[in-house]
Formats: C-alpha cells, sequence, structure tokens
C-alpha cells in the first residue's frame, strides 16, 4: 500500500440596489464541456489561453484590484496579496469614503486607483489594473464580473459563482467574448490538506473510496446581513457554506454527481424566513458511490471524511480559514498552515501570464451551480430523486 505523500510546500447590507443591469443577450456558446472534477481539461486550458489577448506589455506582476471591502477582503485577501509573488494590489473599488481613505493609507494605493461604483466601467482604461476580484454579495457577482469582462479585464469572481446556472452561462461567455480569463475563487484547490484528500482519493491510495460525508454549517449572528437577504444571497447555508461539501466530494473522488436528493429543516426562527436555514442532501456519483453532506446556518460543523477499501483518511477541520487538521488509518497529516488565497490568486496570474492551467475555472462555478439548482428543485419537489442537467 502507498504511504500518504508528504507536500511541501460579511460584507455588511448594502445601503443601496445598483440600478444598472446585466444585459439579458449574452448566451453560452455551444460546445463547452463539463469535465470531471476540475471542469476544464489541459487542452481546454490551453485553447482558451491560445485565444487571449496578450498583455500589451510583459509584466512580472499583475496589478488586481478588489471589488467590495468587507471582511472577505479586509481579513484574508488583502494580507494574502501582500504574500504574492505574480501579483499584487494595485486597486480598490467601494462605495464607502471611508474605507477608499483606510486602504490608501495602510496599502499605499494610488488615488487614481481608488473607484466607486459609479466609475467601476473606467477601470477599462487603467493598466495598472489587469485582474478584478469580485468580493460583492451573491447576486451581484454576475453584473461586476460581466461589466469586468467587458472592461478587457481578467476576472475572479468569489463563491458562489452566481445565484444561478443562467447567470453563470453569461459570465462564461462574456468572458470568452472579450478574451479574458475566468476564474472562481475556491481557493482550497491550493491548499495542502483539501490536495491531500484529492490525491488520496482520486490515486486510491487506500484502494476505491466506499463512502463519503461531509458538512459544514455556523451559527450565523446578525439577523439584517446580506447573508440572509434572499435578493442578496440568493439562498442560504447552501450557497454559502454547504457548496465547500460539493466542492469536496468532487474532487476527493475525482467526479462529478449525476443524481441527488435534497431535504431542508427550518426551525421556524424569524431569521430565516427568506433562506434556507439546514439543508442536508446525498449525491450518486457514477463510481455507484453515494456521498451524504449536510450544511446549515444554526449548527456548527466542518468536516470531510473518506473510508476506502483498505483504510480512511479524513479533515476534522476542513473549510474554513484554519488551522485546518486532519488524520488517516496510518497516522495524522501533518503539513504547512499556509494563506491559500496567496498561492490560488498567483495561480491565477500564472495563467493569464503564461498559460497555465488554472485549478478552478468559471466552468467549475457553473457545475457548482448546476449542482445547487438541482438540490433545490428536489427539495420543492418534495425530496424527490433529481437528474443533475449540466447544460453541456
Amino acid at each position: 500500500m502507498k504511504k500518504p505523500l508528504k507536500l511541501f510546500s460579511s460584507r455588511r447590507k448594502f445601503v443601496k440596489r445598483f440600478s444598472q443591469g446585466v444585459g439579458s443577450s449574452l448566451l453560452l456558446p455551444s460546445g463547452l464541456a463539463l469535465s470531471q472534477w476540475s471542469c476544464a481539461t489541459k487542452s481546454q486550458q490551453g485553447e482558451q489561453s491560445q485565444e487571449q489577448t496578450e498583455t500589451p506589455a510583459k509584466k512580472d506582476r499583475l496589478g488586481v484590484a478588489l471589488v467590495g471591502l468587507g471582511s472577505y477582503s479586509t481579513g484574508q485577501l488583502a494580507p494574502a496579496l501582500q504574500q504574492t509573488e505574480k501579483c499584487y494590489l494595485a486597486g480598490i473599488v467601494t462605495g464607502t469614503p471611508s474605507k477608499a481613505e483606510e486602504w490608501k493609507k495602510n496599502y499605499n494605493i494610488p488615488e487614481a486607483n481608488i473607484y466607486n461604483y459609479d466609475n467601476y466601467d473606467e477601470l477599462a482604461n487603467n493598466p495598472d489594473i489587469d485582474i478584478i476580484y469580485v468580493v460583492l454579495p451573491n447576486s451581484m457577482h454576475a453584473e461586476y464580473t460581466i461589466r469586468a469582462a467587458q472592461a478587457g479585464k481578467h476576472v475572479i469572481t468569489e463563491k458562489p459563482m452566481a445565484t444561478s446556472v443562467e447567470d453563470c452561462e453569461r459570465m462564461i461567455a462574456a468572458c470568452k467574448e472579450n478574451n479574458v480569463e475566468l476564474g472562481v475563487g475556491y481557493r482550497l484547490h491550493y491548499e495542502p490538506y483539501n490536495q491531500e484528500m484529492m490525491r488520496l482519493g482520486q490515486e486510491e491510495v487506500f484502494g476505491p473510496v466506499k463512502s463519503l460525508e461531509t458538512g459544514f454549517a455556523f451559527n450565523i449572528g446578525d439577523p439584517t446581513q446580506w447573508r440572509l437577504d434572499k435578493e442578496l444571497a440568493g439562498g442560504g447555508a447552501l450557497m454559502d457554506v454547504g457548496i465547500y461539501t460539493i466542492q469536496g466530494a468532487c474532487y476527493t473522488l475525482g467526479e462529478q454527481p449525476v443524481s441527488l436528493v435534497a431535504q431542508e429543516f427550518n426551525s421556524g426562527n424569524e431569521k430565516f424566513k427568506e433562506v434556507h436555514e439546514t439543508i442536508e442532501f446525498s449525491m450518486n456519483f457514477p463510481s455507484g458511490l453515494t456521498s451524504k453532506h449536510e450544511t446549515s446556518y444554526s449548527k456548527s460543523y466542518n468536516y470531510l471524511k473518506a473510508e476506502a477499501e483498505n483504510g480512511w483518511f479524513q479533515l476534522d477541520r476542513a473549510y474554513d480559514y484554519g488551522p485546518l487538521s486532519g488524520k488517516t488509518s496510518e497516522g495524522e497529516m501533518d503539513f504547512p498552515q499556509i494563506r491559500e488565497q496567496a498561492v490560488h490568486m498567483d495561480a491565477f496570474a500564472d495563467s493569464v501570464m503564461n498559460g497555465t492551467t488554472f485549478k478552478a475555472p468559471g466552468e467549475m462555478g457553473l457545475r457548482d451551480m448546476c449542482i445547487i439548482e438541482a438540490i433545490y428543485k428536489s427539495i420543492e419537489n418534495g425530496n424527490t430523486e433529481v437528474d443533475i442537467d449540466y447544460r453541456s
């Protein structure tokens, strides 16, 4: 038997709604195939890179503008951009003047690289900005991604990629139409503990995986926050943290599910009047395995566990910002605790500059939204089994 290989290596609710809509004429070109866990094969990535317009002047590092300066940008992305080697924090977009001043001072951002939501499209004229990272409430991802693409900028959007399959398709189409790269903020593809789960599962180090269970939940606080607003969030715990469990199952097994069954649970708490509080679901894979999932805004758990023919492997703390932990039937996992956002953004910048494969392309975000829509459909249909339509 092979032994595990060591690796070396909220936002507040917006004060105003944005009036500018997204054009409905952008359609997904035919032939956008979804592969298994990566959703874009190396050859497909190569084709996309060849079509892509090269950076006018060769740069050693690409400038990143963060759109939305909430807790994730402040606590995770900005610090990560102090560690990146192939990209750097070049600009910001915020609707709060006090935040603009604070970030300008803290990160030495030029006044010319500070934007608000009214002059956002003027980013097209700024050569310092190569990549736009959309860190807004879920329902705003599509609009600001499409406008970034139309400005000729490469885009990373936070997860979930959007709040509907149709929006994901338009985002992909807009980026292809404007010859820019599109990535999703699935940082854990670059995190050592989760990479080990991928290796152990996909390489069948302990034999074929026979069962997989995973869950992610936390007790949500402020009842006025945007995550509990259906218009801004698009959904509840599933969209926010349950999506990690979809990712975990797919990248551990190296497969994408073909069907699923889901059920919701609601305690009757007023704060969950617009969004789902707790959802449990199971996904059926081509190999015959059925994974079990749970996610909630009123509980606390965070795990990814796999049982294989000749052993087991698991992460006891799987999906948050760490420190992560895990073990196998042969002993404890022991990997560096890293700021994976830095590695993730560097990988995206490298894909833009050098045509390398980025592990979390827009097609992966589309795949996950197809799965999420199937989960909601199963609930609406009385917890019945639903085939997943990948629109391929």
